[in-house]
């Protein structure tokens, strides 16, 4: 159990508060809810530009890193379709020093054309090296569009392409900022060594100052159901031929999602998983094989990707899988093996407890779902799934005309 407490600043900052004496660390997250599905169709890849710019210096600190390894601190952050986390931990001694040390820049950020440049040019960098210079590294640079034809999920977080990240002013960037880095559209979470009155009087003097946005509510296209399967080849520079399988799901709100996750584990935690077992250790079509669901807010995807032996066809892979998916829809899973699936969940969900960092990550994320308490309610949540619902499930998700497949043809 999770015990917290939830503070509102009156600028609209929420603050998470959990004590664990048996620790000597404390750990900070700021979670902005705003993610690559925010970002205007003509000017994307600005919510993990700003992941970068956040470490560019602010108006008192100018070099974030310095202040933070002087701290004692280990920090991060990262960019999804959904959100902008930042997150870092420390002695929990130093509790103020990282207070000041976020509020200074969710406060102002020191905005130049020196500092945009430079993220900017790491950011190209990143976007070349990892997306476009490496083997399956442009997959949701195709898979997105492929899956997606109006919801801004149609676009991956690094963005649609350079250019948008070439041509962001000054001016851009600025507006972006102040329209999303404001603690109305922020959750402060703190975890560790700490005490809940400490914090929120910290919170109030380094975070209470700084003025609410005025953001509009967040509208956005919804995607329609997919009614006719589609597909893309590619050929390109990569090891071996390989595929990636979307099918369309619903979102984290849904009831339907812990399910479909479950449906993941089913298909390939593990080498005991089905997809392993049939297709890479018995039938040996693949090398590797996996099945995850992205997480999206909003309706996302089931994937299911996997690297052929030389020699296979896409055909025989995607009939192996086919099958493997009917068994699903006609079969409910044996007792033994929604046991397993229940215990694997359950000690991957405790063993999270007891990091302070996962803790302050979970809450700060639960809250912006419309609960943190649910925290310490997901075990029996994913406890009560049964094999009736899995196989329900396995019926509305597997669909032929809501694949989207992309095929990697090797030269």
């Amino acid at each position: 159990m999770i015990h917290f407490h939830k503070h509102t600043l009156s600028n609209g900052l929420r603050l998470l508060v959990h004590e664990n004496p048996h620790t000597q660390l404390a750990a900070v997250n700021l979670l902005y809810d705003v993610g690559a599905r925010d970002e205007d169709p003509q000017r994307t890849g600005f919510a993990h530009l700003f992941e970068h710019l956040m470490f560019g210096g602010s108006v008192n600190i100018p070099n974030y890193d310095e202040v933070a390894q002087q701290l004692g601190a280990e920090n991060n952050a990262f960019t999804n379709n959904d959100i902008t986390n930042y997150y870092l931990s420390f002695p929990a001694n130093n509790l103020e020093t990282a207070f000041w040390l976020e509020s200074d820049r969710m406060f102002r950020l020191d905005f130049s054309e020196r500092s945009l440049e430079v993220q900017r040019q790491v950011v190209i960098e990143e976007f070349k090296q990892r997306y476009l210079n490496q083997p399956y590294g442009d997959v949701w640079l195709k898979l997105r569009p492929l899956a997606y034809q109006y919801h801004p999920y149609k676009w991956a977080t690094i963005g649609k392409e350079i250019r948008h990240i070439e041509e962001a002013t000054l001016a851009d960037v600025e507006a972006f900022f102040y329209k999303h880095y404001r603690p109305d559209n922020c959750i402060l979470s703190v975890a560790g060594n700490v005490n809940t009155a400490e914090v929120i009087r910290l919170a109030e003097k380094w975070f209470g100052p700084i003025e609410p946005g005025n953001r509009p509510p967040r509208v956005l296209p919804v995607e329609p159901p997919q009614l006719v399967a589609r597909s893309l080849h590619v050929t390109a520079p990569v090891p071996v031929d390989a595929f990636y399988r979307a099918y369309p799901m619903p979102g984290r709100h849904d009831d339907a999602y812990p399910v479909c996750d479950l449906l993941s584990d089913v298909l390939s935690r593990g080498k005991s998983a089905r997809l392993y077992r049939s297709l890479v250790k018995e039938k040996q079509l693949l090398t590797s094989v996996n099945a995850y669901v992205t997480g999206d807010q909003d309706p996302g995807l089931f994937v299911i990707t996997g690297n052929l032996v030389k020699g296979i066809t896409h055909e025989e892979v995607l009939e192996a899988v086919e099958a493997e998916l009917e068994l699903l829809k006609n079969h409910p899973i044996p007792s033994e093996e929604l046991q397993k699936l229940h215990n694997n969940i359950e000690a991957t969900m405790l063993f999270a407890e007891t990091s302070v960092l996962n803790v302050a990550m979970n809450l700060g994320y639960f809250e912006l779902l419309g609960d943190a308490g649910q925290i310490n309610r997901e075990v029996a949540r994913y406890a009560a799934i049964g094999a009736g619902e899995i196989q329900f499930q396995s019926h509305a998700l597997f669909q032929a005309q809501k694949a989207n497949t992309l095929y990697y043809h090797a030269e």
